[in-house]
């Protein structure tokens, strides 16, 4: 099994790099790129200028715009521009922001404490309601318990989390003024970011109120599907030959269910984790694009609008990595839950 997962980690380099070269190739070709609104920009100068030479309508002169080409690395062919940016990468420097000015790394850590404390804390609080709330929908399987619940779960299931998000601003922070509008800490507690604020206990306190609504909102989701995922599992293995045989034994049905359905049933969970981890920093950018919140999400959402190459493929490789890490350890996970399954 060692050797298995040493092949894994060794899949992710060319793993990396192939998904590198379809972002960078979509990039490249997508229009709109910081040449042509650095030039649209200019026009819009000249045009309030009255301009009207061939330079005047342009804004711009060929040696000019030779000049934006090199700036941004768009006069080589592409395969020649991708293994200046693949040899940049190996070295630790990920360009700089068209949009910001500052290098791209830095600019993705300074957002990365705050996507991934949402991150963190919906994925505890869905796995610690879901799986509770699963097994008793399991065994009380056609009660009003499970009923009630199911209603519930499917109406959640059925509205997006940043549609949610609208209507939960709407109410409860525009007309009942019980939750902040959006952002992540009060303007007071703002010094402190992005990592002082989790020290104070005055500005925990306000990120906590800030995060409610939209903890809501990440979770609602998953939240079914978790749910549901462990109701069905636990039901089919209560079902099984196995468990009939533990309880004619004498084995009574809480331990039946807790020591051996249940290890059983939380092996399809485990095969989830990995998508989870890259939403630890990825986010969601609908939600953060409503809430407001200045985390990773909506800087990626910010650069996909602004063709801000370097951001869109920082934040790409980071998300990818992260969801090939994340797919290894679901491995592992499984094969610490059930111990018949072997890799090889």
């Amino acid at each position: 099994m060692r050797a298995y997962f040493i092949r894994r980690l060794l899949l992710i380099p060319p793993t990396l790099i192939g998904i590198s070269i379809v972002v960078f190739a979509i990039s490249r070709l997508a229009p709109g790129g910081p040449v042509e609104q650095a030039i649209l920009e200019a026009q819009s100068v000249g045009d309030l200028n009255g301009g009207g030479s061939r330079s005047g309508s342009m804004a711009i002169s060929e040696e000019q715009e030779q000049i934006l080409l090199e700036y941004y690395g768009f006069d080589k062919p592409m395969w020649q521009a991708y293994l200046i940016w693949l040899g940049n990468i190996l070295q630790g420097d990920f360009g700089e922001s068209f949009r910001y000015g500052e290098s791209t790394w830095p600019l993705i850590q300074s957002k990365f404490p705050i996507s991934l404390f949402y991150g963190l804390v919906s994925l505890v609080l869905t796995y610690a309601v879901c799986i509770p709330l699963g097994i008793l929908k399991a065994i009380k399987h056609r009660t009003w318990i499970d009923n009630g619940s199911s209603i519930l779960v499917f109406i959640g299931y059925a509205v997006p989390g940043y549609a949610l998000g609208a209507l939960l601003l709407l109410f409860f922070a525009a007309r009942r003024d019980w939750f902040p509008m959006g952002g992540f800490v009060s303007w007071e507690h703002e010094n402190l970011m992005p990592w002082g604020v989790f020290t104070n206990p005055a500005a925990l306190l306000s990120v906590i109120h800030h995060a409610v609504l939209p903890l809501v909102c990440y979770m609602v989701g998953s939240f079914a599907v978790t749910t549901l995922l462990m109701k069905n599992n636990l039901m089919e293995n209560l079902a099984a030959d196995y468990i009939r045989t533990a309880v004619s034994k004498g084995v009574g049905f809480r331990q039946a269910v807790v020591k051996h359905a249940l290890r059983n049933s939380l092996i399809p969970i485990a095969t989830t984790f990995g998508q989870n981890i890259a939403i630890l920093v990825s986010g969601s950018f609908l939600i953060e694009r409503i809430f407001d919140i200045d985390g990773i999400g909506l800087l990626g959402f910010q650069s996909v609008l602004d063709r801000d190459f370097n951001v869109v493929m920082g934040i790409a490789m980071l998300s990818s990595l992260l969801l090939l890490v994340g797919n290894v350890l679901s491995d592992l996970i499984v094969a610490v839950v059930d111990p018949r399954i072997r890799f090889e």
